[in-house]
């Protein structure tokens, strides 16, 4: 897109988590002093000439945009810039970008960001966002103790607005509300000169109910759909651990006696009264077909499990505030990687009581076999992104630097882990397994595996989906 751009200005050096994420930070020409308002000030000047393909090609960048609501995200002093309206009910929706502009169809329907706007009246028309006018809220520190001696000298930023404005500028200086709207036709007239002037003004208001510690709860308050009903989470955490537990009662008070007496039964007389649970307790522990793939994800979950135990852990502390930029993504790709110790370790003894002998094979699986899977996925979409010239593309270089983690890293410590864990002792089961399978007698529909899994899901997952909905809702 055509806008100001600071093309010489260094950018600022991003971690790991930034680049994954596709976060670029680049510096931008809106010159702001701190508490020195700014009624209006010209950032550049872009004219297009119609009858040249290369700013046809520019103002056609431009409307396609505005059509798909492509939105600009700021951030100043590291916090982000928030836009904020009033929806139906006089609500305020408050979000971390604000629109490029917005279209009005031939049906003088507007779309999206032109709703609140009324002046934008034309048909089959574009209006593009050439001004905003940016409210600073600061601390002043009167009541603070890093204050003492700054007062009415500085302060600290808590919160950043903006409001977004379509104007057609007959002089630079000049601001007002009463302008046009930088209207861009859909259809477009070659002999015509289109001149977009970028302009901003700032405002510094001084907000001392908002302490330093807590500035970003702003985002999370102007979003409607963050409020985490905490009462129903503790009510059905309750009644999942309630019935877990008691099914879990009912099993050890049933079956404990039962192994202990089938152990010690070796009669011919009593294997001829078998019934319940003697039916099927010698081929309970037996080895499953496919036990290396079944190994290999014991491994991986463990290693994703630990992992986001730890990731969440430092977050609860604050270490991994929204502060520090990509800092999340950075700590769970680094204990990722170092987690291939536990992983190899469980996978190692699982294989063993399953009787594997190919251990070579599973070590090399359960470092590669999930990563792998989720390395390919990423690199197919990051070639889409490379394909589109989108900034979201990883760089080649980074992910070499994945690979190396992976490999020098995550494969060698996934060694370590399977060699304790085959140096171990076999797993001993509880019961002795038959060396003669018991034949499985035919079965009726609801006992089958896809029933059976449905059945035994639709319980836990009635308890907790409604809740599931407001927190992944609260954390993306």
């Amino acid at each position: 897109f055509d806008f100001c751009t600071a093309d010489d200005a260094e950018s600022p050096v991003e971690n790991l988590g930034q680049v994954v994420f596709g976060e670029r930070i680049r510096p931008s020409l809106y010159n702001i002093s701190f508490l020195k308002d700014i009624p209006c000030a010209r950032v550049c000047q872009k004219t297009y000439h119609l009858d040249r393909k290369e700013d046809v090609e520019k103002l056609a960048n431009l409307k396609k945009g505005m059509l798909m609501n492509y939105q600009h995200h700021w951030i100043v002093d590291n916090m982000p810039v928030t836009w904020c309206y009033l929806v139906e009910g006089n609500q305020q929706f408050c979000s971390t970008g604000f629109p490029m502009g917005c279209y009005v169809n031939s049906a003088q329907q507007p779309k999206d960001a032109c709703v609140m706007n009324t002046a934008f009246s034309k048909r089959d028309t574009f209006y593009l966002f050439n001004h905003v006018d940016i409210k600073i809220m600061y601390h002043s520190g009167e009541d603070e103790s890093w204050g003492v001696g700054f007062r009415d000298k500085g302060g600290r930023i808590v919160r950043v607005k903006v409001r977004p404005r379509s104007i057609k500028h007959q002089d630079e200086k000049n601001c007002g509300n009463d302008l046009l709207p930088m209207d861009i036709p859909n259809k477009l007239d070659p002999k015509d000169v289109i001149t977009i002037n970028y302009t901003y003004s700032v405002s510094f208001i001084k907000d001392n109910s908002v302490k330093w510690s807590s500035r970003w709860d702003y985002i999370l308050e102007s979003m409607p759909h963050t409020n985490i009903q905490w009462f129903s989470i503790l009510n059905a955490l309750v009644i999942v651990l309630f019935l877990t537990g008691m099914v879990a009662m009912i099993l050890l008070r049933t079956l404990h006696k039962d192994i202990a007496r089938y152990n010690q039964s070796e009669s011919v007389d009593d294997a001829q009264e078998e019934f319940g649970w003697k039916l099927v307790h010698g081929d309970v522990f037996r080895p499953p077909r496919k036990g290396m793939l079944l190994a290999v994800l014991l491994g991986s979950g463990v290693q994703v499990f630990f992992m986001a135990l730890i990731t969440l852990f430092f977050a609860c502390l604050g270490f991994l505030s929204p502060a520090n930029r990509g800092a999340l993504m950075t700590c769970a790709m680094v204990l990722y990687v170092c987690l291939g110790t536990p992983a190899g370790y469980v996978s190692a003894r699982m294989y063993k009581a399953f009787g594997g002998i190919k251990w070579k094979s599973n070590v090399l699986l359960t470092s590669i076999l999930c990563p792998g899977c989720v390395f390919i996925l990423f690199f197919v979409m990051n070639l889409m992104f490379w394909a589109k010239g989108s900034s979201a593309a990883t760089p080649f270089t980074t992910l070499l630097a994945l690979l190396s983690l992976w490999f020098g890293i995550s494969l060698p410590l996934t060694f370590v882990g399977a060699y304790f864990g085959f140096k171990k002792r076999t797993i001993e089961h509880p019961v002795r397994t038959n060396q003669i399978p018991r034949q499985i007698p035919e079965q009726s529909i609801y006992t089958q595996p896809i029933p059976g899994i449905i059945m035994g899901g639709i319980l836990p997952f009635g308890c907790i989906f409604i809740q599931l909905f407001f927190i992944l809702n609260s954390i993306w």
